[in-house]
């Protein structure tokens, strides 16, 4: 029996964890956190009896309190209930599904803690990598990841780690605008931009999947997991999302990995790595797919792309504003205040303006973080 967190148990990522964990019958539950669902996380709790639990707020904690009582599970809030869920003592691997810099943290004492990290959080490599590879290196601690882009990556290099790779090849589904150009995106809405075509995601992502955004948090994520130089990244639109991604090594072979678009496969690959256990999902029918198509980016109108190759190669700093000027603009363009193209003008404008901190330690992080949305605040 493997002993399992799941830190944002109630979004997309949290709860097909769940959903593996109902079917695999082997993994136990000890630690669940969430944001403000706190019905969702009251029947999580009902269901898996988890040892601890976690919410944002102490108003939040009161109330689900006032509900399960004082049973087999304690209730924490904010981010000392993160990092408490993160690092309880009983926990083996934690799956880190928050989304945000909110993150960091909790990823951080869990890795000294000793624990597994299944990482589906982006902003924790990308904002402080330097930081967390070192940590888990020194820790003798595995971050596995669960991008399904990552995961791929991971995959393809099993067996072949002596070998030299040539390049890492990062595939993209291209959103729910592939082929657009920016005068066909001025008036789009944030319900335009959430219908993604392939996969089913939570609100950010999705935002960020259509900017093209996303790839670049994972262009500079894979560059820290895989120890990579940007320009041996190359991001390739594969509109069927069938090839999560490949590595080509220096002989010119390349191997990819393969698969319908569901995340409960590398969900599952993390949770049990290095065994590969049968999982009930629908297979890939080369027969019913016919053809593959493959694509070049268009760094012109989704520049948001562009911009993360500009920031991971400047380093230090500077991917932390990429970062966080993202999370800034798609929180005001789902709430309807600026429209779709001004996602990559305010990520360009904060990066333009920001002074480059080489090695930031975590608190220079988190104040770059609120220096960019003050920013970003002052011009909107």
């Amino acid at each position: 029996m493997k002993t399992i967190a799941v830190i944002g148990s109630t979004g997309s990522i949290g709860t097909q964890t769940l959903e593996i964990v109902r079917e695999q019958k082997d993994l136990k539950v000890v630690a669940l956190s969430a944001g403000k669902n706190i019905d969702l996380l009251e029947q999580q709790i009902r269901e898996f009896e988890p040892k601890i639990a976690s919410v944002s707020s102490e108003q939040d904690a009161k109330e689900l309190y006032s509900r399960i009582g004082s049973g087999k599970t304690e209730i924490v809030f904010g981010m000392d209930g993160l990092i408490a869920c993160s690092t309880y003592p009983d926990v083996e691997i934690a799956v880190m599904a928050v989304v945000g810099m909110i993150g960091i943290r909790p990823v951080i004492e869990a890795i000294k803690a000793g624990k597994e990290i299944a990482l589906a959080n982006k902003e924790t490599l990308v904002t402080a990598g330097h930081i967390i590879m070192p940590l888990a290196a020194k820790n003798k601690v595995r971050i596995l990841p669960v991008d399904s882009e990552h995961s791929a990556i991971f995959q393809c290099l099993q067996g072949n780690q002596g070998s030299a790779v040539e390049k890492i090849i990062l595939t993209a589904s291209g959103g729910p605008f592939r082929g657009k150009k920016k005068e066909d995106l001025i008036n789009v809405t944030a319900s335009d931009a959430l219908k993604h075509p392939n996969w089913s995601m939570g609100n950010k992502i999705t935002i960020d999947s259509s900017t093209m955004v996303n790839k670049g948090l994972e262009v500079i994520e894979a560059s820290w997991l895989f120890t990579m130089e940007p320009d041996k990244i190359e991001v390739v639109i594969q509109p069927q999302s069938i090839i999560h991604s490949a590595v080509q090594y220096e002989d010119g072979g390349i191997m990819a990995q393969l698969g319908v678009p569901d995340m409960k496969l590398p969900i599952q690959y993390a949770l049990y790595y290095p065994i590969r256990r049968k999982l009930s999902m629908k297979r890939v029918n080369f027969f019913e797919l016919g053809t593959l198509q493959f694509e070049r980016p268009d760094l012109e109108t989704f520049r948001g792309l562009a911009l993360a190759f500009e920031s991971i190669k400047a380093g230090g700093s500077l991917p932390t504003v990429y970062n966080a000027a993202n999370e800034y603009a798609v929180a005001k363009f789902l709430a309807n205040q600026i429209k779709f193209l001004q996602i990559a003008e305010f990520i360009e404008r904060a990066m333009d303006r920001h002074t480059l901190i080489k090695e930031p330690d975590l608190e220079s992080i988190l104040e770059t973080e609120e220096r960019t949305y003050q920013y970003l605040d002052s011009i909107i």
